[in-house]
C-alpha cells in the first residue's frame, strides 16, 4: 500500500526585544529514497530572507538562512507532499551473523553508528540486558526483539523528558517520548555491535484516515539498524516502518537531526510555538 501525505511543520519564535542577527539551519525536507518520493517541498520564513540548501554529512537536506534586519518574531515553515510505501528488507541483502559484526569491514565502515554519544551513552547494565535479549536470535531478529522490549519497558508520557535528556536518564524514569525510545534502542543495539542510527521524521497516527483528513501531529523519531542492509523499526509504536512514516533526517542521535537550530544576537526568546499537520491526499 502506498500513501500520499502532505506535511506542514511550522515553528514560531517571539522575542522580548529586537533580534539584530540570526543564523539558522532547518532540517524540514523529507528524504527521497527507496521508500519515499518527495513531490513538493518548500521551506519559508517570516520575515522573508534568502536561503540556500545543502546535504549534510549524514545525508540530510538542510535549508540554511540568516536574518540581519531587526525582528521580534520569527516563523519557519516547511511544507511537503511525499509519496510513501512500506519498507521491505532487500532479498539480495547480505546476511550478517554475530561473528561478522566485530570484523574490520563493519567496524570501519560504520564506526560512527557504533560510537556512544551524550544522548546514547555506554551503560553496563543496558549492555547486559541487550545480550540477554539477543540470545538465540540473529542480528536482524535481535533488532526486533530489542525494539519490542523498549516499547514494553518505557511508558509514553509527554513532559517527563526534554530535548537534552539522555537514554540512560529516560531509562531511570521509565518514561519518555519517541526521542527517548529511539535513544534507548540505540544504546542496546550499539552495545551488541550492531550499527544503528537515529531517524527523524513524521508519523501519521491514523491508519484508516480518509482522504483529505488533516490530523494534528508531531515530529517523530525511530531507528535504522544495519544487519547486511539498513532497515528501520519504530520502537515507540512497536511496528515496522511503513507508509505512515515520513523520514527527514539521519544521524548518530537527536543532535544531528534537530528540525531547527541556530544562534542569534539581541533579545531573548519568550515564546515558542510548534504546529505539525499531516493530511492524507491519496
Amino acid at each position: 500500500m502506498t500513501m500520499r501525505l502532505r506535511v506542514v511543520h511550522s515553528t514560531g519564535f517571539a522575542y522580548n526585544a529586537p533580534v539584530t542577527s540570526s543564523y539558522n539551519e532547518a532540517r524540514l525536507t523529507p528524504r527521497s529514497d527507496h521508500r519515499q518520493n518527495v513531490i513538493v517541498n518548500r521551506v519559508e520564513t517570516v520575515p522573508a530572507t534568502r536561503s540556500y540548501r545543502y546535504v549534510d554529512y549524514w545525508g540530510t537536506a538542510v535549508t540554511a538562512f540568516d536574518l540581519h534586519a531587526p525582528h521580534e518574531e520569527l516563523e519557519v515553515s516547511g511544507a511537503s507532499v511525499v509519496e510513501t510505501e512500506p519498507e521491505e528488507y532487500p532479498d539480495d541483502a547480505e546476511r550478517v551473523d554475530w561473528e561478522d559484526l566485530p570484523g574490520e569491514y563493519v567496524a570501519d565502515r560504520f564506526d560512527e553508528y557504533l560510537t556512544f554519544t551524550k544522548y546514547v551513552p555506554r551503560n553496563r547494565s543496558l549492555a547486559a540486558t541487550g545480550r540477554k535479549l539477543a540470545k538465540g536470535f540473529t542480528p536482524r531478529g535481535a533488532v526486533r526483539e530489542v525494539c519490542r522490549w523498549v516499547h514494553d519497558e518505557i511508558e509514553y508520557v509527554q513532559g517527563t523528558t526534554g530535548v537534552h535528556t539522555s537514554a540512560v536518564d529516560a531509562w531511570k524514569e521509565r518514561k519518555g517520548v519517541c526521542q527517548d525510545y529511539a535513544h534507548l534502542t540505540l544504546v542496546l543495539l550499539r552495545s551488541l555491535g550492531i550499527p544503528a542510527r537515529y531517524v527523524s521524521g513524521y508519523f501519521h497516527s491514523n491508519p484508516d484516515a480518509p482522504i483529505g483528513e488533516t490530523v494534528e501531529g508531531e515530529s517523530h523519531a525511530w531507528i535504522e539498524a544495519w544487519t547486511g542492509a539498513w532497515s528501520g523499526y519504530d520502537p515507540t509504536n512497536d511496528i515496522p516502518i511503513g507508509e505512515r512514516h515520513v523520514s527527514v533526517g539521519l544521524g548518530r542521535d537527536y543532535s544531528d537531526v534537530s528540525p531547527l537550530k541556530g544562534i542569534y544576537t539581541g533579545g531573548g526568546a519568550t515564546d515558542l510555538d510548534v504546529v505539525v499537520e499531516i493530511t492524507r491526499l491519496a
